[in-house]
């Protein structure tokens, strides 16, 4: 590699008990630009990330940062040596009972010769600089537990960007962030690179690839398996190699739908905002896409009975259909797979055939005794279906990587029939290849009921949906077949930029 390289990868292996999971992995970081690493779930992504962040200790092999060795024993050790990592999960990177102002300094409030610990005005002065580097706009009283997940993953990013690392490491960093914010960060990134910093970007996204990729390296079962750095880049090869085959983007044949089973008529879900009407088929899946905050999960909460709508109607099947809380709506057959899997989707401690029949208790007992054969046999076929890898279902769901860890939350949801089934942003943290499988089966298994899916990605929607709907400012603004769809329509619609009216969907 080019002598700019300031991080090495070299010979690095990882097993935890038999289980290898980083063979022999060689990398070297450049400085000034941005090495986006792809993989499937499981590939070894995370745990490379930890090695080279002082989470775990490899068991062979070396890195190098500049001309010095470089074997972090923390992740505080790490960062002060300048390699500095905003880990996927976002809880890892804030702290969710201090406010913003104290997150954005942290680590200067915790680091050795720290003279301002109980400065409250130096704390607020330091805190407001991060932010407007960062351009953040959020207030810096709030409590960050109090903050929607977008916003908390700005603070993350604004915390660790805080440091000017010499290697700055972003583990699915625009997941949960709008285009605005998004653009934010592509904007500091270019600001990182320009300085000279080495950028480990890692993302399953193409239009994130597509706009920062200065080169692509593939990693697959542990091992690194393609780098692709030849301008103009070769995307599909680079999913290809990181898959082990020729998956490429998929096309659907959009079906028809059946006889009407749900249907909402001028539903008015905020303040201010026109009403919506939309009508879902039998057998049909649909998508709702749009900018992040334009309403999508208010809707899906609204449908869940988690919200009451403002004004308008909805008919289940003929029926007048009003929930009053999510359980109502479960009763009715109406199921919604939510978007903050860690908050409101699984229980880590429970294993997986208890978090596939947690909602479903009473259907799997008889006279008050659980009938364990039953959720096991369930958890099996549903682990068979969607391809889950795991030893059992009895594994602890925390054993599993976070795509199939998504994947038992949608296999929860489909145990049971349904007539409505709702997914709000099913794909969000997880691979091509699992996002094939879980799309294939909610296409499989659509039999007679309807199925909703709110994505904010448009590639997503187009690999998923028959129909698609565009919401912008809390209402449904364009349909589109997705057959030959006119793209100009559809991204004018989602940036609010109608072409001219659209009808009522």
């Amino acid at each position: 590699m080019g002598d700019n390289a300031i991080f090495r990868i070299a010979g690095l292996t990882k097993a935890f008990g038999p289980n290898a999971v980083l063979r022999g992995v060689g990398l070297d970081l450049r400085a000034g630009e941005v090495t986006v690493l792809m993989g499937a779930n499981g590939a070894g992504k995370s745990t490379l990330v930890k090695v080279m962040s002082g989470v775990h200790r490899a068991d062979r092999g070396m890195m190098m940062l500049g001309d010095k060795p470089f074997s972090p024993a923390t992740p505080a050790e790490a960062m002060r040596a300048g390699v500095v990592t905003v880990h996927q999960n976002i809880n890892d990177g804030v702290v969710g009972a201090l406010d913003v102002a104290s997150n954005l300094v942290l680590d200067r409030l915790n680091g050795a010769g720290s003279g301002f610990f109980f400065n409250p005005r130096k704390v607020r002065r330091e805190a407001r600089e991060v932010a407007e580097r960062m351009g953040l706009g959020i207030d810096l009283s709030a409590e960050v537990t109090d903050l929607p997940l977008a916003d908390r993953q700005m603070v993350a990013i604004a915390r660790a960007m805080a440091h000017e690392p010499q290697v700055m490491i972003l583990d699915e960093p625009t997941s949960s962030l709008s285009s605005n914010e998004a653009e934010r960060l592509f904007a500091l990134i270019e600001r990182l690179r320009a300085r000279g910093v080495a950028i480990l970007y890692i993302s399953h996204r193409m239009s994130d690839i597509r706009r920062l990729a200065d080169r692509i390296v593939s990693l697959r079962d542990g091992a690194i398996v393609g780098q692709f750095d030849e301008k103009p880049l070769d995307y599909e090869g680079a999913v290809n190699a990181m898959l082990g085959q020729n998956l490429g983007l998929h096309s659907i044949d959009a079906r028809a739908a059946g006889a009407p089973v749900f249907s909402v008529r001028d539903l008015r879900i905020a303040p201010g905002a026109k009403p919506l009407s939309m009508e879902l088929g039998a057998g049909e899946v649909v998508a709702v896409t749009g900018l992040v905050g334009v309403g999508k999960t208010r809707l899906a909460e609204t449908l869940f009975g988690i919200h009451t709508p403002l004004a308008g109607s909805m008919r289940l099947d003929g029926r007048a259909y009003a929930p009053k809380t999510p359980a109502s709506a479960v009763r009715d057959g109406v199921f919604l797979v939510a978007k903050d899997r860690a908050s409101t989707g699984i229980v880590p401690e429970f294993n997986i055939y208890e978090n596939m029949s947690l909602p479903f208790l009473p259907r799997f007992s008889n006279m008050s005794v659980t009938r364990r054969r039953a959720e096991r046999q369930t958890a099996r076929e549903q682990i068979a279906d969607l391809k889950i890898v795991c030893r059992s279902e009895r594994d602890d769901l925390a054993t599993l990587s976070g795509g199939n860890q998504q994947k038992v939350t949608v296999a929860r949801w489909l145990t049971q029939p349904s007539r409505l089934l709702i997914l709000d942003e099913p794909f969000q943290g997880v691979d091509i290849a699992a996002r094939h499988d879980i799309a294939a089966k909610l296409r499989e298994s659509a039999g007679d009921r309807a199925t909703l899916v709110f994505l904010t990605e448009l590639d997503e929607a187009l690999e998923t949906a028959d129909r698609i709907l565009v919401m912008s400012e809390n209402t449904i603004v364009g349909e589109h077949r997705n057959a030959d769809v006119d793209m100009d329509r559809l991204l004018a619609e989602v940036a609010g930029q109608r072409l001219e009216p659209a009808g009522s969907v």
